[in-house]
């Protein structure tokens, strides 16, 4: 026993390491979509009908796809870029791939929160389209992204630990391999209650920081 719980400190970092880096590339991903979501949506900077069904539409797919079977679907990608298929590292592909639609949408959704008199007095002064949203809507929506990326990141716990099942190690592994397949109750119960730290943790850091940046406008 003392043996498999050594392995909790290890298979934490593991879970840390998966969701934090495949959280900052799902942003690279999902966050310039995000934006292209909102300029092009109805009430967007350049509304543009189709391009928005279009991208829309591929953000759903992407979004209620099941984890686990685009983890299947993704592990030839990941082979072919990290010569693996197995381990955290090979994990952050597919993490990255399904948490951008999430990220796309929050960032859609957050800009869509500014308020419409913010983006007229910006008009009103000149501004273009690009320094509108770079210098009015983001600093505007910052608050709710970060609170959205906190969110983010929540999920992106959860899917690390659904890849344990199948070679994601972490967590999730720790709990499947030397708790269930052992009957090893006390196994899996240490690393559900250090996944809902985890979450607890990024939850609060996001509030905090989300509270900060609102108390200072």
């Amino acid at each position: 026993m003392s043996d498999i719980m050594a392995l909790l400190p290890k298979c934490t970092a593991q879970t840390v390491y998966m969701t934090l880096v495949s959280t900052l590339f799902a942003c690279i991903i999902g966050f310039p979509l995000g934006i292209v979501l909102y300029g092009a949506s109805p009430a967007g900077l350049k509304p543009r009908r189709i391009l928005y069904n279009v991208l829309s539409r591929l953000v759903n797919v992407f979004r209620s796809f099941p984890f686990i079977i685009l983890m299947v679907l993704v592990m030839p990608l990941s082979r072919f870029i990290i010569r693996t298929s197995i381990g955290p590292t090979a994990v952050i592909i597919p993490l990255a791939i399904a948490a951008a639609p999430f990220v796309a949408r929050i960032t859609e959704t957050a800009l869509q929160e500014v308020e419409s008199g913010v983006l007229v007095a910006a008009r009103a002064m000149g501004s273009t389209d690009r320094q509108i949203v770079w210098k009015v809507l983001v600093p505007e929506a910052l608050p709710s992204l970060i609170s959205g990326l906190a969110l983010t990141i929540i999920t992106v716990i959860g899917y690390s630990a659904m890849a344990g099942a199948i070679g994601g190690e972490g967590l999730g592994d720790m709990a499947i391999r030397y708790g269930y397949y052992r009957f090893r109750m006390e196994v899996t119960v240490a690393a559900v209650i250090v996944i809902l730290v985890l979450v607890e943790l990024f939850q609060a850091a996001g509030t905090l920081v989300s509270r900060s940046l609102l108390s200072k406008r």
